[in-house]
């Protein structure tokens, strides 16, 4: 199969703020957000991607674009609305803070499958439509371009964090074990058997030993001698 890196979004203005921004609109990168989606751009520079598909928000966009610059080639660039943020419902426009006093927040923190944000979405529907989004396009990369195919999906943290949390096979109650920090890197690669997770949460590092794609087969004894630089 394909392989896909996971962008985060870089630092928004939201974030900056400590503010839930949700799939609030206008809500854009902020100069570090830039400057970190910068060097996400420049260490997949190396890498041909066949695809870098989106989700519709304007900070998820913006990195994708800085990915797109970089790139010698034209890939392919698609909006994928079930790559969009959670619907954080009446939790969407508040700060962090406040929210942390909500009886609602423990069972975030703890037991994520069983949470419905109060008019918004259930983090169980978010992790099944972004799971089957990245699956629908693997599989889309890998028979139009071959096994060898490399692509982004540009996103945002609880999204990949979920993506991630299947990937290692991890019940979702215990996502919040993993770190995807704003332009971060995460690397899935869903093999014939199973998904193998490459890296997760990286912000620094060559990555262009990921531009021959990688081969499927059985996971080494030991740990094998790793990626081969081209």
């Amino acid at each position: 199969m394909a392989t896909v890196i996971l962008v985060r979004h870089g630092r928004s203005t939201a974030n900056a703020t400590g503010l839930l921004a949700g799939r609030a609109f206008g809500v854009s990168l902020d100069q570090i957000g830039r400057d970190q989606a910068a060097i996400s751009g420049d260490r997949l520079a190396p890498v041909p991607l066949v695809g870098v598909v989106s989700s519709p928000l304007e900070r998820c966009r913006q990195t994708a674009q800085f990915i797109i610059d970089r790139q010698t080639g034209a890939p392919y660039a698609p909006i994928d609305p079930d790559l969009t943020e959670c619907d954080y419902g009446q939790w969407q426009g508040r700060m962090l803070s406040d929210l942390a006093t909500e009886d609602l927040w423990p069972v975030v923190q703890s037991q994520p499958s069983a949470v419905v944000f109060p008019g918004g979405e259930s983090m169980a529907a978010m992790q099944a439509r972004s799971v089957a989004a990245i699956r629908r396009h693997d599989a889309a990369f890998e028979a139009e371009h071959g096994p060898g195919a490399v692509w982004a999906a540009v996103s945002h943290g609880d999204i990949i964090k979920s993506i991630l949390a299947d990937a290692l096979g991890m019940h979702l109650d215990l996502f919040q074990r993993i770190n995807v920090g704003p332009a971060s890197i995460s690397i899935v690669h869903y093999g014939a058997s199973r998904p193998t997770v490459y890296a997760s949460n990286t912000d620094a590092g060559d990555l262009s030993w990921l531009s021959n794609g990688i081969r499927s087969g059985d996971t080494p004894v030991g740990g094998g001698a790793g990626q081969r630089a081209p």
